[in-house]
């Protein structure tokens, strides 16, 4: 009981002081790009009918395929627990490199560029 109480309370003095030392520290002159309710590069207030560029959707296409693959990668730490953790190390390992492999092959083909 007596460390439960020791945690809540520490974690209540670091979040309070966390949320003063932003208050204090933020920067409170924010520009006009920052008030803008959109950030997809294009102006809110023009045209509808102007032409979007797709290169916005196809690098959240990838950020969403890499981040999900990242994802099978969270229980390996729980994996050392199996009887054969090189064959999780190794599979690990595999997908690690796959991804490597994945983000150079975009790198080259200049998917990750957004001004050509």
């Amino acid at each position: 009981m007596n460390m439960i109480l020791f945690m809540m309370i520490s974690s209540m003095v670091l979040s309070i002081m966390l949320t003063t030392l932003n208050f204090w520290l933020a920067q409170m002159t924010p520009d006009s790009e920052k008030l803008s309710p959109y950030e997809c590069g294009f102006d809110p207030l023009g045209s509808a009918r102007l032409p979007f560029s797709i290169r916005f959707f196809l690098v959240a296409i990838l950020f969403l395929l890499f981040d999900l693959e990242i994802a099978l990668l969270l229980p390996l730490p729980w994996a050392t627990q199996l009887q054969s953790p090189t064959t999780t190390l190794a599979w690990a390992s595999f997908l690690i490199l796959l991804l490597t492999l994945g983000l150079i092959y975009e790198w080259i083909q200049g998917g990750l560029e957004w001004a050509e």
